[in-house]
């Protein structure tokens, strides 16, 4: 029985097909080679400093809200995020169900100085030497729909490219199967990705399969201070959080109020 993420999974195939029809792999490639060094922290020791660090989205939908933020002026967000004293900026560049796309994170990465993540669905080699022309600090890897030997070989691509992965987890056999391929930043997502359903006890209860030396990311669910200092409590390095922001009246008033919580 397919799944929402094996649709979403199948279109980004279909996404990255057009894509190398308008762009080779060859001329990435090229692109990637003659990039300046970036003048900034890196993604994986934002997310290592004492104390929580708070990993904020841009994104204007998802599949299970819907249009989340119908204004959408993703420049000003991102510009809040910095001011307010965000760690990092995550962005969505799916454009069927997030509405997000790569211009958008284009834009926002010439309007900041913070490590960001590109977050899409990864299917394609391709997609990471995309990220990396793009100006991504850090790319997401699913092991929900990455085997992983594939998983491996994408996690050492990435490294020799310069950029951070955060690999997403969702139960204890993806975890064994992100620290056996050698992920260095671990996720649990305590959204069920087939069917987007929460579970926010999910990031409580698989934290102490994340081994020592590993960095351990929260991811979905959080929607207020008191969650957040939960999972500060329970050991998580970071905490990645983007409906809970995108929707608040006051977004620096409240990440402000969120912060005081991570440390």
């Amino acid at each position: 029985m397919s799944t929402i993420l094996d649709t979403i999974a199948a279109y980004a195939k279909e996404r990255v097909k057009a894509d190398k029809e308008k762009w080779p792999l060859k001329d990435v490639k090229a692109r990637c080679q003659n990039l300046a060094p970036a003048d900034r922290e890196s993604f994986y020791d934002a997310v290592a400093r004492p104390g929580l660090s708070l990993i904020c989205e841009v994104k204007k939908a998802s599949p299970s809200k819907g249009v989340i933020d119908p204004v959408f002026d993703y420049l000003s967000i991102a510009r809040d995020y910095e001011a307010a004293g965000a760690d990092c900026v995550s962005c969505l560049t799916e454009p069927r169900w997030f509405l997000g796309s790569d211009q958008i994170f284009t834009e926002i990465r010439q309007e900041i100085r913070l490590p960001m993540l590109r977050k899409d669905f990864v299917v394609d080699e391709y997609q990471l030497y995309q990220a990396k022309a793009m100006g991504a600090d850090c790319v997401l890897l699913i092991c929900a729909i990455l085997d992983e030997p594939t998983l491996q070989r994408y996690l050492g691509l990435a490294k020799e490219l310069g950029l951070a992965v955060l690999t997403e987890t969702h139960d204890e056999a993806e975890i064994a199967c992100a620290v056996k391929a050698g992920a260095r930043m671990i996720g649990v997502n305590n959204r069920n990705l087939k069917d987007f359903s929460v579970d926010f006890s999910n990031a409580a209860r698989l934290r102490d399969k994340i081994p020592a030396g590993v960095l351990y990311v929260a991811e979905s669910g959080v929607k207020t201070p008191e969650d957040l200092e939960m999972i500060r409590k329970i050991g998580a390095d970071a905490a990645l959080v983007g409906e809970a922001f995108m929707k608040a009246p006051d977004r620096k008033a409240f990440l402000r109020e969120m912060k005081g919580r991570c440390r």
